[in-house]
């Protein structure tokens, strides 16, 4: 693919941070009449007994499931990424929080399972685990991560914040499309890298009968749609436990790491603190995401603690993904990251 002169990319999924970081047309204020109406919803699936996974019709939003269908619209063919801020966090339990947060999840899409114990409505907080750790998941631990893409290609990613940390935690986001674009201009011969396979640890959650890795570009395109696949740098090392055949070669760790490199550039990514009740929402084929490192309180109870949801959109709004995506795909078309008996799942 070396001779391939790949297009600029043009579009609202085009921006960079600065534009953004005091504009907030990205965060969608819930105002009161939407709260009232949560709050009626809640009450609804708490009076009908409704359990985690249920459907929407357990958590009735007439005037508001309308709004989240406009979000869901700007996360697929927008910017890519909103923040929903306004859901009185303090008024609610932990419990009815997840209930909350279901409930409108389900109205943009279907949640699968994100980790063998075949979680469909997440937590992502420090379980003590370290990345040197082969078999641990980055969000399993309180370290910076790097900007990535997360590790099956659903199209939605959600994140409620039920707790903040002491300190750090912020949230960074980035425009995989911009990168695209600067790596055509300044290092080609990177991006055709990226279109071309890398081998990437599943770091403990294939599947059974699937092997410990998996090969995938980390950038692709159909029907003139670009989609990147960037994840931690840390999968694409440990991958090489499994042979010398998967380490990366020279140009693509030179690759990762430049993307790395323009990803963090002040002037593109977009930076954001939570607050106890925010809903991040964010498109997992045209953002990057990163987390920095943070400190929890030492009072049991309060250490940070977000709700995580994959959520696959139907296919009428779902971004077109490559062929050499299909695999991948094909799991989250299954209900996501299958359940191993020994990793003790719950619901």
């Amino acid at each position: 693919m070396a001779d391939q002169q790949h297009d600029i990319i043009t579009g609202p999924g085009i921006w960079v941070g600065p534009e953004l970081q005091h504009d907030e047309s990205w965060i969608y204020r819930l105002d009161a009449a939407a709260v009232a109406e949560i709050d009626t919803a809640l009450a609804h699936a708490k009076r009908v007994g409704a359990r985690i996974p249920f459907a929407v019709d357990a958590f009735p939003l007439p005037r508001f499931g309308a709004e989240l269908d406009g979000i869901l619209e700007e996360i697929e063919n927008g910017r890519g990424f909103m923040l929903l801020r306004g859901i009185p966090r303090e008024r609610y339990t932990d419990e009815e929080c997840e209930l909350l947060y279901w409930g409108l999840g389900v109205y943009l899409g279907n949640p699968v399972s994100q980790n063998v114990r075949g979680h469909r409505l997440g937590h992502v907080r420090d379980e003590g685990r370290i990345l040197a750790d082969p078999n641990a998941r980055a969000y399993q631990t309180n370290q910076r991560m790097d900007f990535h893409t997360d590790l099956l290609p659903v199209d939605v990613l959600g994140l409620f914040c039920l707790r903040t940390a002491k300190s750090g935690g912020a949230s960074k986001v980035v425009s995989a499309l911009t990168v695209h674009n600067l790596l055509r201009n300044e290092r080609p011969d990177l991006l055709d890298a990226l279109y071309g396979m890398f081998n990437v640890d599943w770091r403990g959650e294939e599947p059974e009968g699937e092997p410990p890795w998996y090969t995938i570009p980390m950038f692709s395109a159909r029907d003139g749609k670009v989609t990147a696949r960037i994840c931690s740098r840390t999968y694409f090392e440990s991958a090489a436990r499994f042979g010398e055949q998967y380490r990366p070669t020279d140009i693509q760790r030179e690759a990762l790491e430049t993307v790395q490199d323009i990803a963090n550039r002040p002037e593109l990514m977009l930076s954001m603190d939570f607050q106890e009740g925010d809903i991040q929402l964010i498109n997992n084929h045209t953002m990057l995401h990163a987390r920095e490192a943070y400190e929890d309180y030492d009072e049991p109870g309060r250490e940070r603690h977000l709700l995580r949801m994959w959520i696959a959109v139907s296919d009428a709004r779902r971004r077109p993904l490559a062929d050499a995506l299909a695999g991948r795909y094909r799991w989250v078309r299954q209900g996501g990251i299958p359940v191993k008996a020994a990793a003790g799942a719950t619901a």
